[in-house]
């Protein structure tokens, strides 16, 4: 009964963790989520404010498909001050999420069979959705050496004459690496020589540490502008997971294009949230700098944390905020009367029950050797979660 489709993929894994998580939690367990990827702090005050307003002023009907005019302004307006790359209200598209935004954006550019480089680690959700629109997700590993990133190297070899796009993710989620100006220069101008689109997904700009100088990869020229489709939202910047609105900024043939899926589908965005969100773009960012300000000195506990463990390596990350650690060194170990450790499914499984703290495994990412930790929870909380972590591995012989 069910499709060929849907039957082709699976669930989030991180959904399904952090699920996992909560339900141990309700049973009395005390366990420590570092699965989750939102920011745990509250969304600031005054967008709460202006969202409260939007309510009272009754503003909770339909808008038109592609947002607001006044919020696709203020995302223009955005665009231009923070990145430096000119956009028109009709050349950007407001969605429930950024994750609409690249589903649209598949849907919107891809036929049957065309390919998508997806350089790996990845976000779980770019392959399930590339095969919901009928394409094929040509992954390839990226190295821990290369600070996994993708290589102009790697690029090259994964075009085919099917190839369709390449996704860049910077900074990323699950790593961290974020990409110099340099190195997108070289990646994209390959990309647009081979006729290539390219899905920039930025949805972690504003989470940058040790100085480190974002680079969205429409600003690079015009002919990239030309080929880039900007996915970007206020859900990681501005801490408003739950409020789900994203955006993307691209060519305005393909904008109009996700405006028919986006149409057919869930009309538009909240329209309460979409008010926030104006507000969030052109008010106070006084609130975004204190996170980002916090998150760094969680990232510089964590590593340090996690250096202390025999055999783990680490890629220091640049943004959003998650770690990846290697921690292939223990597969073949075991608890004293417990189960090998296989692979990262079997290590995240281990932490879950023994240490009673939630992880994503690596595989979820397309890297096995690895797991996610978000540090994107109270440092008290962290503390004891890198405590139990250290015991736990201890533990493995």
């Amino acid at each position: 009964m069910i499709s060929k489709r849907i039957s082709s993929i699976g669930a989030s894994e991180t959904l399904r963790i952090s699920a996992k998580a909560k339900e141990l939690a309700s049973r009395g367990v005390d366990v420590l989520d570092l699965s989750v990827g939102e920011p745990d702090f509250a969304t600031p005050q005054n967008v709460k404010a202006a969202g409260k307003r939007a309510i009272d002023e009754n503003r909770t009907k339909y808008t038109p498909s592609p947002g607001l005019p006044d919020l696709r302004k203020a995302i223009a307006e955005k665009l231009r001050g923070d990145n430096g790359v000119e956009y028109a209200p009709d050349e950007i598209i407001v969605s429930s999420g950024a994750k609409q935004s690249l589903y649209n954006a598949f849907m919107a550019i891809l036929n049957e069979g065309d390919e998508v480089v997806v350089p790996a680690p990845y976000w779980v959700s770019y392959l399930p959705q590339v095969m919901l629109a009928g394409g094929r997700p040509v992954v390839f590993e990226m190295r821990e050496e290369d600070g996994f990133k993708l290589t102009l190297e790697a690029l090259k070899a994964a075009i085919t004459p099917r190839t369709k796009a390449v996704i860049i993710n910077s900074p990323s989620n699950p790593t961290g690496a974020a990409y110099s100006r340099q190195e997108l220069d070289a990646l994209c101008a390959t990309a647009v020589m081979e006729g290539l689109l390219i899905v920039a997904d930025e949805i972690y700009e504003k989470l940058v540490y040790d100085g480190f100088k974002f680079t969205s990869v429409a600003s690079l020229g015009e002919a990239l502008k030309e080929r880039t489709i900007l996915i970007n939202g206020v859900s990681k910047s501005h801490s408003m997971t739950g409020w789900r609105l994203g955006y993307a900024a691209g060519p305005r043939e393909i904008v109009s294009a996700m405006n028919k899926v986006q149409s057919h589908s869930t009309s538009n965005a909240s329209s309460i949230s979409q008010i926030a969100a104006i507000e969030a773009l052109r008010g106070p960012q006084a609130e975004v700098a204190r996170m980002v300000a916090e998150f760094e000195k969680r990232r510089n506990y964590i590593l340090g944390e996690l250096k202390r463990i025999p055999g783990l390596s680490l890629v220091e990350p640049k943004g959003a905020f998650y770690v990846f650690p290697n921690c292939s060194a223990y597969y073949g170990k075991a608890p004293a009367g417990g189960k090998t450790i296989t692979g990262s499914v079997a290590l995240g499984e281990f932490l879950m029950d023994v240490a009673h703290v939630a992880v994503v495994p690596g595989a979820a990412f397309g890297n096995d050797r690895c797991i996610r930790l978000s540090y994107a929870t109270s440092m008290e909380d962290l503390k004891k979660a890198a405590r139990r972590v250290a015991e736990a591995f201890a533990g493995l012989r």
